[in-house]
Formats: C-alpha cells, structure tokens, sequence
C-alpha cells in the first residue's frame, strides 16, 4: 500500500511538471484563500492547484468538504480522485494548512471554495406520469369551438426538453394529460313570465345567470333606457323584478346580464334576459266616446246595419280579458215600439229588428248599451238620428253660364265663376248636401269647385296655370251629384248637369327652359374650344331663342346664340373653382324680347397638373449648436390637386446629390417626411436643404422645394444669435466705418460748398474795383 501510494504521487508529480503546473503562476503559488471552478463529470486526478510551503513549512493538510473527493499531497498538490456532481453538492468548502516537521501548524488554515459548474447531465422528468383537468365550454378564449356533446373529453401528449430544446444534447420527457369539457353554464335563461301587479312583498327572484367559475361581478344593462327599470342583479347571480309591473304600461322588457372580472373586464358576451308581463283583468270596457252617433235612413231594410259600436278593453288582446259582450238596455223614446233595434253580442253592429223608421215617429233614438267584459260592466250611449230618404236629387239654376274670356296669366286660386244647384231633401244631411265635379273639358285638372256647405254655392277656381296654346278654348261640363246614394228607382238626369264655354285670350310669355339647372362634366384639360354642355329652352309663342351667358366671371365660357351649345374659350382649371356656376339667359327674338334664366354648372374632373409644395412655412426650423446627436425634424407636403378614395401618395428624396454626405430624408407616410442630419459637425449658421417630392400621379409631377434649417445656440429651448451674427444687423467695426464715411462724405460737401463760396466772393470783388477805375472816367 507504501508503495502504491508513492507510486501514486510519482506519478501526479511527473504529470504536474510535464503539464507546467509547477511553474510559478497561474497553476501555483503560495498558501493564500482561493475560488476554484470544476464542472461536473470530469475525468478524476485532476491537479486543481500546487501549493508552494515556505520553511519551516514541510508539508499541507486538508479539511473541510472533501467528501472523500479531494485531496492534497505532502508537496502541496491539490486535486480531485473521483468526477464531481453538483446535484449533490455545488460548492465544497476546504481548509488548507501549512505544518513544519512536527505537524504543527505554522500557516493557514485558508478557506479553499470549490465551485461545481452544472452540466446537462440530467433528463427533465414530469412529477407524474399522468395529468387531469377539465375547461369549461365558452369559459376561456378560444374554448367557443368546444363541444362537449361532440367530443367529451381529450388526450394531450406533452413533451418537454431541456436546453430550450435547441441543442442535440438536449434530454426530454413526456407525460399524458386527459382533458375533459365541461358544459357551459354561462346560458340565456329562459323568457321569463311575471304576472301585472303582483301584491307579493318586492323583491322577487325571478331567474338566474351563473358564470362558469366563482367571483364573478354581475350587472344588469337597459338597452332601452326606460325612466323606470324595475329589475336588479346580485351577486350570485340572481335576478329580481323590484316592483310590480303594469301590463298596460308596458308588456314586455329585454335587458342583458353582464359577467367581469374582479378589474371590470368582460368575461363573456352579455347574456339577454325577456320578461313577459302577463295580463289580468283588470280594466272595465271603455266606450269610444261619450255619445255615439250613427244615422239610419226612413227606408232602411230590417237587417241592415246601422252602425257598428266598438268599445275598448286595455287588457290584453284576444284573450278573456279582452273579450266584450254587448247588450241594450234601454231605448228611448218607445215609439212606435219598444225593441226596434238589435245588437249582435260580440261585434257591437247595430241593426233594425221590427220594422223600418218613421221620422215623423221621432227623428231620434238614443240607447243605452252595456258592454262587459268577465268581470268588469260598463254602459255606452247611443244616439241614432233618423234622416229622410235621398229622392231628390240636385238641380241647377241654369243648365248654361254662358262664355268666360280669361287671361292665360290669371292667378292660380282665382275665383272665376258661382255656380249653384238645390236639393229638395233635408237640409244639412247627406241627402242634400251637394258636391260638384267637371266631368268633361277639364282634362288637364286646370279648374276645380269648392262648395259652400251652408248653401251648396259652387266656386269654380283656377287649379293649375291655363295656357292659350294648348287649350284657348274649352267647353266645361258640371255635374252635381249628392254624397248620399239615391233611393232605389231614382237617378240623376239633365237637370244636374250643367255647363259654360271657358275663353283663353294669349299673353306673351317669356321663353321656358327645359330644366331649373342644367350640369355637365368635363375633364379640367379639354383643349379650348371644345364644347363642355347644352342649354334648351322654348317660346310657348313659337318665337325664336336668343341664348347669352351671365355671371362667366373667369371668361371660361362662350354659348352659340342659337343652339345653346357651351364651349370651352380658355383653360380650365378646377382648382380655381369646381362646379364653375354661370346663368345661361334665354330670350326671345321678336316680340317682347322677355327673357328667363337658369343655371349652368359645369363639374371640372381633377387631372395631375399641380406639383407638390409644403403644406405650410417652415422658416423657424433649428437645431441648438452644436449637436450632441444626429438629430431630425418632421415635415408635410400637399398639393392642390384632387384625391379620390384616397389621400395623397407622396416620395420625399434629397433635391441634390450634394447633400447626401449631411443629410437624408425618410417617409413617414403619404403626406410626411423626416429630415435628419447625418453627423454632428455643423456650423453655426442656416442651410438650405432642398428636397425633391414626386405625387405618383398619371403624369407624375414634381417639385423642389426649400426647407430652411439653422443651426444656432439655445437659451431654454429657444434659437438664440448674438446681434452681431444677425443677418441684416451690422456689427460694431461695419458700424464705425458706415460712420467715419458718413463724417468723410459731409466734410467733403462743406470743403466743396467753402471753396465755391469763397471763389465767388473773389470775383465779386474783381467786379467791384473794375467799376471804381471806370467811374472817374465818366465824371
């Protein structure tokens, strides 16, 4: 055993001076606390480290958690003997001492940390070989496709890999999972029936919503926003009605059960809740009105209804309730005999029972009738007004009125000719009230008669405009009948009938259009002179038409005098004006010269003949100088041009090639671009930065346009530039020198003025002695 162990650490010494480890450094060094890292399932002797002892020290001692595992040799050769695991311990703390030749300790012990680095060395495992669970149909997205009258239940194979799975060293697992569906809970209940005015203590439970899991918030919805919502929601799902309903009032309610979450968040769909009121008997008939009145003729045959009483029950239709009977109870007076009339028991039509009526008997009958439902009575009164018999019938004053001359301009609603007939009936019945229509020579409906109902005077007025050129001359018939049917064996004759000769004189009228508004379309690049629409109009007099415009206001326009044909006499432009108004004159050639007008609108279709702009000034752009970063800015582009469906579609690029090493720019969208710098070293002054916009149209078009950009110090935000640096300011030298050059021009002004005024003092004085040396001579 002496001798395999020395052998042993023979051999760990040779493989410790041929690997290097006993060189001083890395792999070696003096007795001091150290942190080792070793992965897992390494080959065993492996030399972790060599200690280097420093006299008296002769040899080294391990101890702490070495786990039998590791171990240091006499000349400080620290290594392991058998592969680590760190699933069973991932950190292995020791303890290495330095002892002399007695084994005492002259050094240390130092803390020696061992890290065991994980390796995937274990296959991912399933607590169970096999799961359980269960979802509920419609209580989870996407759980709306399950049945669970189709398919009960499902069996999932699960599969799990460690390493994300991305590695061909990965280890996996699997497991079975049995899912079954559960039905849904969450259900409409069903129409709820709730008798009218209950007198049971409120509130009443009525039915129930339930969500599929517990702690679920419920609440009702009002669609349709009643003043008065009687219904209400607890927290478990049940419903109540508050107070009691009214059938009458309103018959039936929809409203919807809502389910969240504990946040407020919908769980599921609203669920619709109807509720039936249903009726009781609890309203008496009511009559139609206080009295009612029907009349019946002297002649009238047994049998033959008078009149149909209809009484109304608020109860609910068609049922018990509702039901009506009818029943008289009194007629007054009894002449000539009590029981003259019968009433059917369900329909309410009065008839004749005994024998006709006499109105010298008594020319009224009232009844008293009784209507009554199951449990409610209630009297209705009658009043029958007996009316004599229509055999007479109209007759006119005179069968001809002779001839009406009439302007064909006379007022609509003017009275034009009385007319009156007599009846020899009674008066103010139907017998002899009278009403009169023209059955011939009218077809137009120009004319109509309007009947005094106290006298039966006829007034035969002017309905419609008449017009001398299509009928100048018409030959009226009258006919005066009566409302009520004639008795049997009598009928109207001559003497209803009667006539007159209407004269319609001319009157020169101005022209008539065919339309109020006559429109056209063209497209806004037609060549000139081509013809964009056409106006028509006609003379009722058969005269010629002169047309003319009025109102061409961009001199677009020109019309043929003749033919009324529109032509194009400059370019179009709908930008400038869409749809272009003007008035088109027609007036007559000869005659009056009248004229009338109407309307030309002329719809101008956009074509691509503006190129794009910015879509506003954009002189305050800056960026604070110097940059620290790239920076950008944000513009818009328009043009004038018209964009259907859709709006514009632009392409922004730089406006020169020399631009690109400082700036670029980038779409945004259709209408947006970014301008963005390339590099941060400006100057401090304005650039110019074209930018080129194309529109994408049929022709594209393009524009340059010019984006100002300076860059400048920033106080707050705010672009700031000394005075000095100001365009348009000058600085203090320029100032000095515009001044010593003003100073410089004016003294030149007075040297010049000085000499010219002393230079004609001079000669004033020349002049001056000339005529001294003259004068002597003279005297």
């Amino acid at each position: 055993m002496i001798l395999q162990a020395h052998l042993h650490s023979l051999c760990l010494l040779m493989l410790y001076l041929a690997t290097g480890y006993g060189q001083e450094g890395k792999f070696s060094g003096p007795l001091k606390p150290m942190t080792f890292s070793i992965y897992e399932g390494q080959e065993p002797s492996q030399i972790i480290f060599q200690f280097k002892a420093n006299p008296p020290a002769v040899t080294f001692e391990l101890t702490g958690e070495t786990d039998n595992i590791f171990v240091i040799e006499r000349e400080g050769l620290l290594y392991y003997n058998r592969a680590l695991d760190r699933e069973t311990r991932s950190t292995h703390n020791l303890q290495v001492a330095a002892l002399d030749a007695n084994g005492i300790i002259v050094e240390g012990p130092v803390p020696i940390t061992i890290k065991v680095k994980d390796i995937n060395d274990n296959r991912p495992t399933f607590l169970q070989s096999k799961y359980e669970g269960s979802v509920r149909q419609n209580s989870r997205p996407g759980s709306q496709e399950l049945n669970p009258a189709k398919n009960p239940s499902y069996n999932l194979v699960i599969s799990v890999k460690d390493m994300g799975g991305q590695s061909e060293n990965s280890f996996s697992d699997t497991t079975s999972v049995d899912i079954i569906v559960t039905e849904n809970i969450w259900k409409a209940p069903k129409p709820v029936e709730m008798v009218e005015n209950s007198t049971d203590p409120h509130p009443i439970k009525i039915t129930q919503v339930r969500w599929n899991d517990p702690g679920a918030q419920y609440s009702l919805v009002d669609k349709e926003k009643l003043p008065r919502f009687p219904f209400s929601i607890d927290q478990e799902g049940d419903i109540y009605v508050t107070q009691p309903l009214d059938r009458e009032e309103k018959d039936a309610y929809v409203f919807y059960a809502v389910a969240k979450d504990e946040y407020g968040k919908p769980l599921s769909y609203p669920l619709e809740i109807h509720v039936k009121v249903k009726d009781i008997n609890d309203n008496p008939p009511t009559c139609p009105s206080p009295v009612t009145v029907f009349e019946v003729q002297e002649n009238e045959r047994l049998g033959n209804s008078i009149g149909t009483l209809t009484a109304h029950d608020r109860d609910e239709e068609n049922t018990a309730n509702s039901f009506l009977n009818y029943r008289i109870v009194e007629q007054t007076p009894k002449l000539p005999m009590d029981g003259l009339f019968l009433i059917q028991t369900y329909a309410g039509m009065l008839q004749l029972a005994k024998q006709s009526l006499k109105k010298q008997d008594t020319p009224q009958y009232n009844l008293t009738i009784e209507v009554s439902d199951k449990d409610f009575k209630t009297l209705c009164f009658v009043q029958i007004n007996v009316i004599d018999i229509n055999d007479q019938i109209p007759i006119f004053e005179k069968s001809d009125y002779g001839n009406l001359t009439l302007a064909e301009d006379t007022n609509i609603g003017s009275t034009i000719l009385t007319i009156q007939a007599t009846d020899a009936d009674e008066p103010f019945t139907g017998s002899s009230k009278i009403l009169y229509h023209i059955i011939k020579g009218d077809s137009e409906g120009r004319l109509g008669v309007d009947t005094d109902p106290h006298t039966n005077t006829g007034y035969v007025i002017i309905k419609k405009p008449l017009d001398f050129e299509t009928a100048a001359v018409s030959n009226i018939v009258f006919k005066a009948e009566n409302p009520e049917p004639l008795v049997f064996g009598v009928k109207y004759n001559a003497s209803s009938f009667a006539k007159f000769t209407l004269i319609v004189t001319d009157v020169n009228e101005a022209p008539q259009f065919s339309q109020h508004v006559f429109q056209a379309k063209v497209s806004e690049d037609v060549a000139i002179g081509t013809k964009v629409g056409n106006v028509t109009a006609k003379d009722p007099e058969g005269l010629d038409i002169s047309y003319s415009l009025r109102g061409d206001t961009r001199g677009w326009l020109k019309i043929d005098h003749v033919t009324g044909e529109i032509f194009s006499v400059a370019p179009l432009d709908r930008e400038a004006g869409s749809p272009y108004r003007v008035q088109v004159v027609a007036t007559e050639v000869g005659g009056s010269s009248l004229s009338s007008v109407s309307e030309f609108h002329l719809i101008l279709m956009d074509v691509n003949d503006n190129p794009p702009r910015l879509a506003k000034d954009y002189t305050g752009l800056f960026f604070c100088h110097p940059l620290s970063a790239p920076g950008s800015l944000i513009f818009e582009a328009t043009d004038d041009d018209q964009h259907l469906f859709r709006g514009p579609h632009f392409t922004f690029s730089l406006g020169s090639g020399s631009l690109q090493n400082d700036w670029e720019v980038s779409k945004i969208n259709g209408t947006h671009a970014r301008l963005s710098t390339r590099h941060t070293e400006f100057e401090e002054r304005e650039y110019v930065v074209l930018i080129r916009i194309n529109d994408g149209g049929r022709p594209p078009l393009e524009g340059i346009v010019s984006l100002p950009v300076t860059f400048c110090s920033c106080v707050e935000g705010s672009c700031f530039r000394p005075a000095g640096h100001q365009t348009g300011i000058p600085t203090v030298g320029m100032a000095v020198g515009i001044l010593l050059t003003t100073l410089l021009v004016i003294g030149i002004i007075l040297a010049v003025v000085f000499i010219r005024i002393k230079k004609d003092k001079g000669k004033d004085n020349v002049e001056s002695a000339q005529a001294s040396e003259v004068k002597p001579l003279r005297s």
